[in-house]
């Protein structure tokens, strides 16, 4: 035990670091909170012993015996995919049994920035999450604390609702492929677990068509990274022909971006999107995009909360949609 310890009181973040947990785990075991097994309460507990922690009584006393609030964490609100998603949930929630408390990423340095932990502290019932950034471990041990649902991303052992991003981009970079586009660049998005499948699939895709991919990544989902790498790509000695972008926020950045060069869309440059957001179905933008069905997620899984509030011992869902590839005028052949 080191001199500090010796000298102040022990806290959770201690007893968490003795038994390799986290100290919200820690203070949910003290708070008698449900999502922690037995086995782990119990290690807390001799933890806490051996090293002298005293919980505090009157915060284990707020633990209540039913949660029927329904907890929304959004990674953006400024994407219109995740407002689709949220008119999805409304509509699965009986208004009349169930309050809905959102909760929105600040996405700090690449981090939720607590986001999540405040809707656990919150006491929420269960939190239906899209889509988290936190890596696969992280979320589900924030699943023994409050049950999950992911959005948009599976998640091993947790319930999970979400569209096939491999078939959604291999639909898209061969779209672009058989319009006899060669030199297809995907401007991706940061390398998060979960969030690398559509990368993979057209770098799959494309190596099996005989081709070289060229991946260049965003330092984050937001347009304005989008910006900075699509500018990246449009000023390159080598410039693609057509761009595949991992949301539609990043083919609009794409796009201004293209604009600004004197380019035209699509005679210079085709772009391919994912979401297939209400702005890129515009007039005047009408941009070839993958829909991954966004209010149809937010409905399953609205219905799949409900089920896992009155059912906590139901099977682990997997829901997985079918995306579909909406052509429209933002594509065609590359200029000879």
């Amino acid at each position: 035990m080191s001199l500090d310890r010796q000298l102040r009181p022990a806290t959770q973040s201690d007893v968490a670091r003795e038994v390799g947990v986290s100290r919200t785990l820690v203070s949910f075991a003290f708070r008698d909170a449900p999502g922690v097994s037995g086995e782990t309460k119990q290690a807390i507990f001799d933890a806490a012993k051996r090293l002298g922690y005293r919980p505090n009584a009157a915060a284990a006393d707020l633990a209540r015996k039913h949660r029927s609030a329904v907890g929304l964490y959004l990674m953006d609100i400024h994407n219109e995919v995740y407002a689709d998603i949220l008119s999805g949930v409304r509509m699965a929630l009986p208004q009349a049994r169930n309050r809905l408390i959102l909760s929105v990423s600040q996405f700090i340095d690449g981090v939720d920035a607590g986001a999540v932990d405040s809707l656990i502290e919150a006491r929420v019932g269960i939190i239906i999450a899209a889509t988290l950034l936190d890596p696969d471990e992280r979320v589900q041990e924030l699943a023994q604390i409050v049950p999950i649902v992911s959005v948009a991303r599976p998640v091993p052992g947790v319930d999970s609702v979400y569209s096939d991003d491999d078939a959604g981009a291999r639909a898209a970079t061969e779209h672009l492929l058989s319009l006899g586009h060669t030199r297809i660049a995907h401007l991706a998005g940061p390398d998060y677990d979960g969030h690398t499948v559509r990368r993979r699939s057209y770098e799959k895709t494309m190596r099996g068509a005989g081709m070289v991919p060229r991946t260049v990544p965003a330092d984050d989902f937001m347009q304005d990274a989008g910006m900075r790498a699509a500018v990246e790509i449009l000023d390159s000695a080598d410039r693609p022909t057509a761009i595949f972008t991992h949301n539609d926020q990043f083919a609009l950045a794409a796009r201004e971006a293209a604009y600004a060069r004197g380019m035209a869309i699509p005679g210079d440059l085709s772009l391919v999107g994912y979401d297939n957001s209400r702005t890129g179905r515009l007039h005047g933008i009408d941009l070839t995009s993958v829909d991954l069905h966004a209010i149809e997620l937010g409905n399953i899984a609205g219905a799949v909360a409900m089920n896992r509030l009155n059912n906590p011992e139901a099977p682990i869902a997997d829901e997985r949609l079918t995306p579909e590839l909406v052509v429209r005028s933002s594509t065609a052949a590359p200029r000879r």
